[in-house]
């Protein structure tokens, strides 16, 4: 008999509902994960409305990480054994009792780490690790400014680049509360959006070497202004739009480098080559307690579709779980 398990699913433009379905099998090379908890992102926002569809051969649930515990491994599986604790980085499936993953995705949680939390780290980790450190290059000394500071992905890049000896460090909030928090997580200098104009304050405090940005639109000028010669300024959004008018005349002078990448479609290789440097280079510290999760609350998997509402408002801070 098949074995089954419940996933958060719909058809097209459909709210999400608990629904069963057929449990997925490992491949050689996967774990499957009885999951503990799943990570919302926004990316999960731009699949449900049809603009973001999963790469070949991925999950077609929503869902890019997890934790929980393994459940059964592939044939060719050589680190992860039934049983063990883990945090994993998907290229879909997260939002269900069960799912696969390469094991060169996932990564060890020890006995005594609390599981559930250890969901707030995969995505976040593997995407500022690849975009600040590894694209961008950011390098300690280095100043640094990081928009959206208090999202899932900003919480981590502030502790991050803390840890790495970025300084000074700028980070963007829409609210004085969410500016409080940036600072208590490494932002030396939290810029409220809404009253304060970020680009000016960055270039008076001497400019940002690397820039990380998931809004677009405006700022893509703006960052160019506040970026020092030499500066590098990565994109992996554009929640504010692709198109907009640019004088590049900046660029060309300061000699800056405009970056832009996605991590989910990327190379099994690639994604276990970050999971490695992550691993070697923050997961020690994620671990101490140096590198902290910032949960803003977690939902019943059947409550899919609140949680999703609760991350489209941009009223959070940090990340939203669902608990299977």
């Amino acid at each position: 008999m098949t074995a089954m398990m419940k996933a958060a699913a719909a058809a097209a433009g459909e709210p999400l509902v608990l629904t069963e379905m057929p449990r997925p099998e490992p491949g050689p090379h996967e774990v499957l994960i009885e999951v503990a908890a799943a990570g919302l992102n926004r990316a999960d926002l731009a699949q449900k409305s049809g603009n973001y569809p999963p790469p070949a051969g991925a999950s077609p649930i929503l869902g890019l990480e997890v934790s929980g515990i393994v459940a059964a491994v592939g044939a060719e599986t050589t680190r992860f054994k039934v049983g063990d604790r883990v945090a994993a980085l998907l290229g879909g499936g997260g939002y269900a009792t069960h799912t696969v993953v390469d094991e060169g995705s996932v990564l060890p949680v020890p006995a005594g780490f609390d599981l559930t939390l250890a969901c707030c780290f995969p995505e976040a980790l593997f995407t500022v690790w690849a975009n600040v450190f590894d694209r961008a290059g950011l390098k300690p000394g280095e100043s640094f400014l990081c928009h959206g500071a208090t999202s899932g992905i900003g919480v981590m890049a502030l502790q991050m680049a803390k840890v790495w000896g970025a300084n000074p460090i700028f980070g963007t909030a829409g609210s004085d509360e969410k500016c409080a928090l940036a600072r208590e997580l490494g932002a030396t200098r939290a810029i409220n959006y809404r009253t304060e104009a970020f680009e000016e304050i960055v270039k008076a405090a001497g400019g940002a070497d690397v820039t990380l940005d998931m809004v677009g639109g405006d700022y893509i000028q703006k960052n160019i202004s506040a970026a020092k010669v030499d500066g590098r300024i990565i994109n992996i959004a554009y929640q504010d739009g692709f198109a907009a008018s640019v004088n590049f005349a900046p660029v060309l002078m300061k000699r800056l480098s405009i970056l832009a990448t996605t991590l989910r479609a990327r190379p099994l290789a690639e994604k276990r080559r970050i999971r490695d440097a992550v691993e070697r280079d923050f997961w020690p510290h994620v671990i101490s307690g140096r590198i902290k999760p910032v949960l803003d609350g977690a939902f019943p998997l059947a409550e899919a579709e609140a949680a999703l509402a609760r991350m489209a408002s941009g009223g959070h801070s940090g990340k939203i779980l669902l608990r299977p």
